[in-house]
C-alpha cells in the first residue's frame, strides 16, 4: 500500500477501503530527537484534516500531531503508550492510529514528492 504525506510530517496508509493509518514520518522523529512520551487521540475521537489529534514529546521538544486524514479513531496503537520510542525506530512502520475515513491524495504528498523536498525549513 502507497503511503502519503502531509506537509507536517505525517503519514497515511490506507489498509482497507475505509480504514487508514496514521504515523509520523522518519524526517520528523529524526528533527524530534528521541521521543519519551506520546499523549494520543481516542477511540470514538473525530479527527479533520490539518487539526491536532494529539502530541510527541521528546528531549528537545513537544510537538503536534496533526490528522492528514478526516474520519473516526478505531483503534490507538496500544504499544506507544509504554513504548513510544518506537516512533524513533521504526517511524514508518509504526502507526499512531487508526482511523475509519479515506485519503484524499489531492491534500497530500506521495511518498516520491515528499522525499524530493527540500527538508531544510
Amino acid at each position: 500500500m502507497e503511503k502519503y504525506y502531509a506537509e507536517s510530517h505525517e503519514w497515511v496508509m490506507a489498509v482497507d477501503e475505509n480504514t487508514v493509518v496514521v504515523g509520523i514520518s522518519d524526517y520528523a522523529q529524526h528533527a524530534l530527537g528521541d521521543i519519551v512520551f506520546l499523549s494520543n487521540a481516542e477511540v470514538g475521537d473525530t479527527v479533520i484534516f490539518g487539526e491536532r489529534f494529539g502530541d510527541v514529546e521528546s528531549v528537545k521538544a513537544v510537538s503536534e500531531i496533526l490528522s492528514p486524514v478526516d474520519g473516526k479513531v478505531v483503534e490507538v496503537n496500544q504499544d506507544l503508550e509504554d513504548t513510544p520510542e518506537l516512533l524513533n525506530a521504526k517511524p514508518l512502520e509504526t502507526w499512531i492510529i487508526k482511523v475509519d475515513g479515506k485519503i484524499d491524495p489531492s491534500k497530500l504528498m506521495t511518498e516520491e514528492v515528499y522525499l524530493a523536498l527540500d527538508k531544510g525549513h
